[in-house]
């Protein structure tokens, strides 16, 4: 036996997650688990609901409108709550339906983002492409 336990390792909360991915069908569910599993380790768990819906909005259209579905997800820790970009190659800025057709199959994603988050934004890049970001806040 061990007479001695070590203290834990004092290794400071990451406040940033980045990766770049190719995406699919099947991306959103991965996002979804690396982002709530980000968020219990900030301790924002509340978020996830919220943060798990508009992510899988924003990977989905990257799978439906980029043409090389190559993205960057990153999810930032603030002081207030988490913010989460997904930065593609695509210079075609999303457009929002205010009221899509009914049975329509599409144009109620960005309508969803906006309905759960606190905040969202689209920010053409320097070179082609677009960043298109979400905030939601600790209650």
């Amino acid at each position: 036996m061990n007479d001695c336990i070590p203290p834990p390792l004092l290794v400071a909360r990451a406040n940033q997650y980045r990766m770049r991915l190719t995406v699919g069908e099947h991306s959103a569910r991965h996002v979804r688990r690396i982002v709530r599993s980000l968020l219990r380790e900030w301790e924002m768990a509340d978020l996830a609901d919220a943060v798990e819906l508009a992510v899988t909005e924003l990977v989905a259209n990257v799978v439906r409108h980029v043409p090389d579905r190559h993205c960057t997800l990153l999810v930032l820790r603030q002081a207030a709550g988490v913010r989460v970009e997904v930065t593609d190659g695509c210079s075609r800025l999303p457009s929002v339906t205010h009221a899509p057709p009914p049975g329509a199959e599409g144009g109620r994603g960005l309508l969803l983002v906006d309905a759960v988050v606190d905040k969202w934004g689209v920010e053409p890049e320097s070179s082609d492409g677009k960043t298109v970001w979400f905030e939601c806040l600790v209650p």
